[in-house]
């Protein structure tokens, strides 16, 4: 629903808030050197204009990314001073509950979605809250601030061009300070007008003086309407300086001159605004002043009140890492009905489906009933998929939901992560997880953290699917099995089905789910078929299945190892070895109850995994039972994994580098002899 255009702020109003943010910026200048922000301090001040004039054509719905130079476009966007304050201070009243300081602020209740300590990942994040207003219908634009440093970065070419082809409602607004850190843009940058590379992707480029608020905000106020109308995305460059050094702290004169910083001093955006409304009467310097000192109360009030608010609890430290589940859907999950299907619809249906059909089924169904899911990837669209995972899909549901995108994915992974921050459920089809390693910053970085970061008051229902492992001769970018690796970071779920059954349940928990799920699909399992259920169920996270049941060793295998292991405890059990096979389903999270179990059983694990050793699943889970079962062994952990080496191509190279059937049935052999 369309909210009405705010009345635009007149010029007296535009002196204040950027007064508010200088006097902000200095009060924390000054609070830094007292030692009461605890890390890094970057000030805005000298760029106030910037923020002013872009905020205020927005409203309370439209949202701002930014970057670690953020204070000015919180405070612009309408975060009160004594959260700001409090947020550098490490207080539980600040905007991001003390897990930020400086370079993280969050205010999703007014539209303050975060910034960033990294440079670029705001670029993405726009475009995809640009994303879900455009296929939500909602009329809200998202707005981009971010330095001249992070035009030399992959994520502005990425994320230009996707709001580019996609006429994203998305303002990119360039606060170009003449530095990136200590290095001069004139020195980094081959091409050095900003606003000119808007012609590359073919949306409008606009250069003006950054520290004159009324030419800011006219460049704003045409690029608002503009997005608001459909037309797209607009680029501006505002030329800028910072007064201040990077980083409170930090020296300021080994890269540039006291000169040249006291001649932007006289550019000052406050000066200039100030000696305008004088000069066109429209305020008078007596009535400045008193907005100067009510400012400096507020702040110096807003300063104390921060200083005496109280430290976080220790116990917040590991709150809001993952999603709170809502009573309805524990319900769902746990109710008699769910767990009775859970154990017995496998082998209760006489249908047979492959592996990709049940996760399309489980696809189709949860696309029909939510508006909100769209699917993002390469060949996705008309053609399906690589391995057909939307099959069908483009012609039901359209071009907006069924999006191929360009060769890009740190740019569609950042744009999926935005637009999961503002209301809609992206799906990533990634084809295989050596690709996706491309994003993985974006991943790591933002995606697993946006739930932590923002106490909560975020949500990353964000489904990133693709196969692993080896098969059909794919070389070495193209075989990865990297779920070790993204299972080590919290926030992140990581999933591994190896039945179509698991498929489909798993498929459609994580559709359901406000997590991060990273949804694994063993290559050389996508064709296998199996019974499945038609209608839709889940299948919990956290739980792994007993695949057979057995009494003398038990082997813990991975996604197509659980196929090759099944078939050595068929083997094995011809001389009178009794193999238990349990398969996890999830990596993260990992249910060690089960394995436990297994193993005060047996008495003997071995963990089969096609991935390489050191630092894996395997080391993870001998550490839990040595830890926890050690008493119920009757001899040593072994692990079975894949060479430690990149996948080769040949067909008799490639079957050394993963454990075989053989390989299985000689260890488990080995095992039960001692």
């Amino acid at each position: 629903m369309k909210t009405a255009t705010p009345i635009q702020p007149s010029r007296v109003e535009w002196y204040s808030s950027m007064q508010l943010i200088r006097q902000t910026e200095e009060q924390l200048a000054r609070c830094h050197q007292r030692g009461l922000v605890h890390g890094a301090c970057h000030t805005y001040v000298g760029q106030e204009a910037i923020a002013v004039g872009v905020c205020s054509h927005l409203r309370r719905e439209d949202v701002v990314f930014s970057t670690h130079r953020g204070h000015g476009h919180a405070l612009a966007k309408g975060m009160r001073p004594v959260e700001l304050i409090a947020e550098l201070f490490g207080r539980a009243t600040g905007c991001s509950r003390g897990r930020g300081g400086s370079m993280h602020l969050f205010a999703p209740e007014i539209g303050m979605m975060g910034t960033s300590g990294i440079v670029g990942p705001c670029i993405l994040q726009a475009a995809g809250a640009g994303y879900s207003f455009r296929l939500l219908k909602t009329g809200h634009v998202a707005v981009a601030f971010f330095g001249d440093g992070a035009v030399n970065n992959g994520a502005f070419h990425e994320g230009l061009n996707m709001a580019s082809i996609w006429r994203l409602p998305v303002l990119f607004v360039c606060e170009n300070n003449q530095f990136a850190t200590e290095v001069p843009f004139q020195y980094a940058a081959g091409n050095p007008s900003v606003a000119s590379r808007g012609a590359a992707y073919g949306i409008p480029g606009i250069e003006v003086d950054g520290n004159n608020v009324l030419d800011v905000a006219a460049a704003a106020g045409e690029a608002v309407a503009r997005a608001r109308s459909g037309a797209g995305p607009t680029l501006i460059e505002c030329k800028t300086y910072r007064t201040r050094p990077h980083s409170e702290g930090m020296g300021d004169y080994t890269y540039r001159t006291r000169e040249e910083v006291t001649a932007w001093r006289e550019r000052c955006p406050i000066k200039q605004l100030r000696a305008g409304l004088i000069a066109k009467k429209l305020a008078t310097e007596s009535e400045l002043n008193a907005i100067d000192a009510e400012i400096q109360a507020e702040v110096v009030a807003s300063s104390q009140a921060a200083e005496k608010a109280s430290w976080p609890e220790p116990a917040d430290a590991v709150t809001h890492v993952y999603s709170n589940p809502v009573a309805a859907d524990l319900s769902r999950l746990k109710s008699e009905k769910n767990q009775s299907r859970l154990t017995s619809a496998a082998t209760s249906t006489e249908r047979e489906i492959s592996f990709v059909t049940a996760t399309l089924e489980a696809l189709d169904y949860e696309m029909a009933r939510n508006p909100g899911i769209f699917v993002l990837g390469e060949g996705i669209g008309v053609r399906g998929g690589n391995f057909g995972t939307t099959a069908g899909l483009f012609a039901k549901y359209g071009a907006e939901r069924l999006r191929d995108t360009p060769i890009c994915e740190r740019g569609f992974v950042g744009l999926g992560c935005g637009a999961a921050m503002t209301g809609t459920r992206p799906i990533i089809d990634f084809m295989f997880i050596d690709f996706i390693n491309d994003a993985f910053g974006e991943l790591i970085n933002q995606i697993a953290k946006m739930q932590y970061m923002s106490s909560g008051r975020l949500r990353m229902p964000i489904l990133l699917r693709g196969c692993i492992g080896i098969g059909h001769s794919a070389a070495t970018h193209h075989s990865g099995s990297y779920h070790s690796i993204y299972s080590h970071i919290p926030g992140l779920r990581v999933v591994v089905p190896s039945t179509p059954y698991d498929a489909k349940g798993l498929f459609t928990r994580a559709l359901r789910c406000d997590d991060p799920v990273l949804f694994l699909e063993p290559r050389e399992l996508m064709s296998m078929k199996g019974p499945v259920p038609a209608e839709s169920y889940e299948i919990e996270f956290g739980r792994a299945r007993e695949a057979r049941e057995g009494g003398d060793v038990t082997v813990v295998a991975v996604g197509l190892m659980v196929k090759h292991s099944l078939v050595a405890a068929d083997q094995l059990a011809k001389d009178g070895i009794s193999v238990e096979v349990i398969d996890p389903r999830t990596i993260s999270p990992l249910d060690t109850d089960t394995i436990l179990a297994s193993v005060k059983k047996t008495g003997r694990l071995l963990i089969v995994d096609e991935a390489f050793s050191p630092c894996g699943l395997g080391a993870e889970i001998a550490a839990r039972v040595a830890d926890t079962g050690f008493d119920d062994l009757d001899a040593p952990i072994r692990r079975l994994n894949g060479a430690f080496a990149p996948t080769p191509y040949s067909p008799p190279l490639e079957r050394v580098a993963i454990p075989q059937i053989e390989d299985i049935v000689r260890a488990v052999r080995e095992l039960t002899e001692e």
